[in-house]
Parts: structure tokens; C-alpha cells; sequence
């Protein structure tokens, strides 16, 4: 979804940098959206929700190459299916750490970026998995969860100071992620997802689903009786 998301970016001629764990992938991408039509040389730095420290570095040497962000997308994370997670403590540390603990890091360092900019865009993806604790996704909904309820939080202290908070709640997508999982109804794709996300950022939206049905669906699971969530296997 990163990568979409960037091309969407690319082709009106926005000015982007990337951040991400492996120099090579993350030097392709750079080189691709280049060739989709992006303001400029796309620089790169390393930067991996699994070694923090890593993180302030990054947001720096990528505002001082753009001089001066005005917005920041984090699309990173981890998953692995709630089987998995149980039966492995040190995967399930890293989901936990990477979707809610070091993301929670990240974000803060770029709304310290932002806010000495004067203000701007930070847009984090979450899930509707955190929208309702379900069966199937107990844990990883559960760091959804609470990186949800951090940027809401973000949005209620800062938006007055000049940042736009604007939390992504894609439904399933198709995605490398995703390969080999049951493909629900209502499964997007990541071209889709990127046009929805992107005028959201430029609107400022402070929570988007996408595809957008996926409101619909978690307002109706959200009140469902907890005795009901219990017998059902979504």
C-alpha cells in the first residue's frame, strides 16, 4: 500500500523521500516513482520500526533533503495470523512492537518534525481490525487498537497547533501481507486504497476507511452483542 500510495503521490509531481529497513527495495521504489513522475530526485534513508533510535535520523536527513516536510505517511507494520502469534512469543513481540510500540515512536518523532515546520500532514495506517476486538485478530487488533486510540488522541492535542492527524483503516487488501489468507467480501485493492488515502491526506480527513464499505461493516460489528461476538468467527 506504501508503494501505491507513493506512485499516487508521484504522479501529480510531489516531492517524496523513503524510509524503510532494506536499502536495495527501498532504493527500487525510489527509482520507480522517479520514473512515475515525481518532483525531483526521490532520496532514501534507513529507518526500521525495529531499531527505533533509527527513526529520528531518518525523519531528519528527510527534512533537510526536502527542505522542510509537510507531510509524513507511515505504512509500516507487521502481522501474522492470531494461530501464529499464540504459538510464537518472539513473532508475536515483533507485531506488537512494530504496529503499536515503535509506530507510536515513529509518530512522535514526525510530529515533532511537523509542528517545528509550523504544522502539517502525519497520516498513520491502522485497521479496522482495532475498531472491535474480534476472534480471528485478538492480537494484532489489539496493537490496531491502541495506535488508533493514540492518534485520535494526537488529533484532540494538536490540530489547533497546525498538525492534521489522519488515521488509515483499510479493510483487507490485497497485498503481499495478505497472500495465502481467506479473501474476504469487500477485499480492496492497493491502487484503490491509495486514490482514497490520498484525498484523504489532502483533505485533512482525520479517519478514513478503505474501501470506504468497511465503515459500514464495523459500525454494525461494533454493536454487536458481546454474546454474539462470541459465538461467531469473524
Amino acid at each position: 500500500m506504501g508503494r501505491a500510495l507513493g506512485r499516487a503521490m508521484a504522479s501529480r509531481g510531489d516531492r517524496l523521500f523513503l524510509l524503510g529497513r532494506n536499502a536495495d527495495d527501498v532504493a527500487r521504489s525510489a527509482r520507480d516513482l522517479e520514473a512515475h513522475g515525481a518532483g525531483g530526485e526521490v532520496g532514501t534513508a534507513y529507518c526500521d520500526l525495529l531499531d527505533p533510535p533509527s527513526c529520528a535520523p531518518a525523519l531528519a536527513r528527510a527534512d533537510a533533503a526536502l527542505s522542510g516536510i509537510d507531510t509524513v505517511v507511515l505504512t509500516a507494520g507487521a502481522f501474522d495470523t492470531q494461530e501464529t502469534l499464540e504459538r510464537e512469543p518472539d513473532r508475536l513481540a515483533r507485531v506488537l512492537t512494530a504496529s503499536f510500540t515503535s509506530s507510536v515512536v515513529f509518530c512522535e518523532e514526525a510530529r515533532r518534525v511537523l509542528l517545528a515546520r509550523g504544522g502539517g500532514t502525519l497520516c498513520a495506517f491502522s485497521s479496522v481490525a482495532g475498531d472491535r476486538p474480534r476472534k480471528p485478530v485478538v492480537l494484532y487488533g489489539a496493537a490496531k487498537a491502541g495506535l488508533t486510540y493514540y492518534l485520535e488522541g494526537l488529533d484532540l492535542r494538536y490540530r489547533r497547533a497546525g498538525l492534521r492527524v489522519v488515521c488509515v483503516k483499510p479493510g483487507f487488501v490485497r497485498t503481499s501481507m495478505t497472500v495465502g489468507l481467506p479473501v474476504p467480501p469487500f477485499a480492496g485493492d492497493p491502487d484503490h486504497v491509495a486514490r482514497i488515502v490520498l484525498r484523504a491526506i489532502d483533505a485533512g480527513k482525520p479517519v478514513v476507511y478503505a474501501p470506504p464499505v468497511w465503515r459500514l461493516v464495523m459500525l454494525v460489528i461494533r454493536h454487536l452483542p458481546r454474546f454474539v461476538m462470541r459465538r461467531v468467527g469473524f
